[in-house]
């Protein structure tokens, strides 16, 4: 019986699957088409939720010592800074990463790579995926290998982190319905000087001469990225020194090295499925978007966490039976195509806002935006949403197949409220078993202590206090926390038979029972 995953595609969606599957025991190939890992600070923002999941497998704090924390914007409209919003550690209280966070992709894969390759794992660059046949009890995928011949690798399922141009998407007939905006935009990562060069993030709002800086250190490097005017869009030669970049001069920025220079267009499309048999589809092969908010790695990482505990569950016997594995399999489309399809949705308003020509527009855009969002970070609930929605830690999978109940505020499907329980303790820290736990707040009582010894299950109780009060948190109230640390199931009681219900209900085996009747 196969137990391996064929990862497609290295880049962070692609790194962070292997890296979990790996600490989940699940052995994997992953292969890519390049010569190499990447060279350009692509992606930059690596927010909360997904530094929460680092967490579980001890990245975390490379990630956050290696990059730069954002400490406000300023907004620009015709070389002049009209207003500042302070981000600072604008989540206090909601996560341990309450800031903005900048860590360069080139970065960012470089570490990934070298936690892969300390446990054992090596990417095969210059190897393509071609096609593949499905069999009852896996896959046959036909591959490139580096020196030209093809080869047939077999697998229990493969999994496309290919992007945009997935060839294992195309494999599975996947639509990917959607569109691509008008204008030309630019990047550009340089060293450079001038107002804008001093570690924060600088946003230029005029109509025709949109650009963002995104600082890459305290104040020498950053990302530029700007739209290209139509005369020059058509070039397909253009260099950073061809800009006519009003905005560039408006806000002086004096240039004195372009260390990667490049043009795209930006598009918006989401795949028909993610999943069709033993093939898989995450991040930018199964869903692209404007880069508002900082949002399209993150997702895609939120897509491997979501997809690696569940095929390990399948491959080590962690099913009753086929049916249940398909139930389980069938839920990372389920909870990961909603929240892309309403990512695209959001991101294309703020992204059509943020470029249009119209008067309403520009009206918004240089008037309305530098006076409302500096008020808007100073008020609590409001600075509250804002940091939890472009964090990732309000995505949720209430009403899904896998989330039941709920207790106080938390609903199965919910991320968990994060609580500082003092001496450097959280109530986060379970998570790095990577495993199904049970937690209760306040009083847990000996059934369920007797009930989650005999299963396998972590038991973590913390005593009772006001904080869980005013986060949600019901009181004595249990929640099964899944492996990829959301809640499963909320119940106002910790009661064994209820627990026990959840699993038998799932067809998902309980951790110590050894009999194994399903294994893909």
């Amino acid at each position: 019986m196969r137990k391996n995953v064929l990862i497609v595609g290295a880049g962070p969606t692609g790194l962070v699957l292997a890296l979990w599957l790996t600490k989940l025991g699940v052995q994997v190939r992953i292969i890519s088409k390049a010569s190499g890992p990447g060279t350009a600070s692509r992606a930059l923002a690596v927010h909360a939720r997904t530094l929460e999941f680092y967490d579980q497998v001890g990245l975390a704090d490379a990630v956050v010592s290696e990059g730069h924390h954002v400490a406000g914007v300023n907004l620009w409209v015709e070389g002049d800074r009209k207003a500042r919003a302070e981000f600072g550690e604008i989540g206090g209280g909601l996560t341990p990463y309450p800031f903005l966070h900048i860590y360069p992709q080139d970065a960012h894969e470089k570490l990934l790579l070298s936690r892969l390759e300390g446990m054992g794992v090596s990417v095969e660059w210059n190897t393509s995926f071609i096609e593949f046949e499905e069999a009852t009890d896996g896959i046959a995928a036909r591959l490139t290998l580096p020196d030209g011949n093809e080869a047939v690798y077999e697998a229990a399922f493969v999994a496309g982190c290919d992007g945009a141009g997935s060839m294992v998407r195309k494999s599975i007939s996947a639509g990917f319905p959607g569109g691509t905006y008008e204008q030309t935009f630019y990047v550009a990562d340089v060293e450079a000087s001038g107002p804008p060069m001093n570690g924060e993030l600088n946003i230029a709002l005029d109509s025709a001469d949109f650009l963002a800086v995104f600082p890459l250190d305290e104040g020498r490097r950053a990302r530029l990225v700007g739209t290209v005017e139509e005369d020059e869009a058509h070039a397909g030669t253009l260099r950073f020194e061809d800009l006519n970049d009003r905005a560039i001069a408006h806000l002086g920025i004096a240039v004195k090295a372009v260390n990667w220079f490049s043009t795209y267009r930006v598009h918006h499309r989401v795949a028909e499925r993610f999943r069709k048999g033993r093939a898989f589809i995450l991040g930018d092969a199964a869903h692209i978007h404007s880069p508002a908010g900082g949002q399209g790695m993150n997702t895609g990482i939120g897509d491997a966490i979501n997809l690696a505990w569940k095929l390990k569950a399948v491959l080590s016997g962690g099913v009753h039976d086929m049916a249940a594995a398909n139930r389980l399999l069938n839920t990372f489309e389920a909870e990961r195509i909603a929240f892309a399809r309403k990512l695209v949705r959001t991101t294309d308003q703020a992204f059509s806002m943020a470029t249009a020509d119209g008067w309403m527009a520009r009206f918004v855009r240089t008037k309305l935006v530098p006076l409302v969002v500096p008020m808007a970070t100073q008020i609590e609930p409001v600075r509250d949403f804002m940091f939890r929605t472009v964090s990732q830690l309000m995505i949720n999978y209430r009403g899904e197949y896998l989330s039941r109940g709920e207790a106080g505020d938390v609903h199965g499907g919910d991320r968990l409220p994060w609580f500082d329980l003092g001496d450097g303790r959280s109530n986060h820290d379970g998570f790095r078993d990577l495993c199904w736990q049970v937690h209760v707040y306040g009083y847990a009582g000996s059934d369920v202590e007797d009930w989650c010894r005999e299963n396998g299950l972590p038991l973590h109780v913390f005593p009772w206090q006001s904080q869980f009060e005013e986060a949600g948190i019901g009181r004595d109230a249990a929640y099964l926390m899944r492996p990829d640390s959301y809640v499963a199931s909320a119940a106002h009681a910790a009661l064994p038979e209820a627990l026990e219900r959840y699993f038998s209900d799932h067809g998902i085996t309980l951790p110590a029972k050894t009999r194994k009747t399903y294994s893909a």
